[in-house]
């Protein structure tokens, strides 16, 4: 039997969301009129309702592509969300614990390291890693926008060069907070402190899972297979998607039917 675990926020206007949603309803009398009809030319009395939502493509539980980045990825033009491979977005789940990493600081090759040993794990081409932060734990909140770790450009090389095509977070972002990175930049001048993890898919192509959920929910780091496609907005930097892990969990026998029963019907 296939279990099916949602890691994915709901969309809506929430402070954990750097900017607003909003959603203009269309309901099910109204809807008659724009038709040119009464409600009462429909059964019930009712037409049929619409929304109208305005947010951007990095609202909510989503993936970015490789055209996030920067125009080009290895020397070739990178790829919109309509371009990703689909079979990018179907594989075996990683779940990398994290949670020690403190709230702004950068999630090092060591640190991914040690949660490979914790979990048992050697990446392989194709696996779908998850940084497990609890951030998401703050959904609904301000601090949801501030308190978390960040990815840093090595680990995030040191992932892609092991063949992984989806690295994704269960924080409002993949790199530290933007508040940590502006910070240092103006302390140190180096630009590499900015979005290094975005910034290295110039060099390697591969897609990032952001504002996740529900890590916490899966009965082991490994074991599951992760399921993301986005949706497909042509030319577009990033897309919306509901990620769910499906767990093949053991059916229960069912008792055998009593001797006889039914017999002579």
């Amino acid at each position: 039997m296939t279990r099916i675990v949602d890691l994915s926020v709901v969309t809506r206007h929430t402070p954990s969301e750097a900017t607003p949603v909003t959603v203009e309803l269309l309901d099910h009398r109204t809807g008659a009129t724009v038709l040119g009809l009464t409600p009462e030319d429909f059964p019930d009395g009712m037409a049929i309702s619409n929304e109208t939502v305005t947010l951007t493509t990095h609202t909510g539980t989503h993936m970015d592509a490789p055209l996030h980045y920067g125009p080009l990825s290895g020397g070739r033009p990178a790829k919109s969300i309509d371009q990703v491979p689909l079979e990018w977005c179907l594989g075996p789940g990683v779940r990398l614990d994290v949670r020690h990493v403190p709230p702004g600081d950068g999630i090092t090759v060591d640190h991914l390291r040690g949660a490979l040993r914790e979990a048992g794990h050697e990446l392989r081409a194709g696996d779908i890693v998850m940084l497990w932060t609890g951030a998401d734990e703050l959904w609904g909140s301000a601090e949801y926008l501030t308190k978390y770790p960040g990815l840093s450009g090595e680990g995030t090389r040191f992932l892609v060069e092991a063949g992984v095509r989806v690295i994704g977070i269960d924080a409002w972002g993949l790199d530290r907070p933007m508040r940590s990175m502006i910070e240092d930049y103006r302390r140190t001048g180096d630009q590499g402190a900015l979005w290094p993890a975005h910034v290295y898919g110039r060099t390697r192509e591969y897609l990032q899972l952001e504002k996740l959920a529900g890590l916490a929910t899966l009965p082991a780091a490994t074991g599951f297979t992760v399921v993301c496609f986005p949706v497909a907005v042509e030319g577009a930097g990033a897309g919306w998607t509901r990620v769910v892990a499906l767990l093949e969990e053991p059916t229960e026998p069912t008792e055998p039917e009593e001797a006889g029963r039914g017999a002579g019907r």
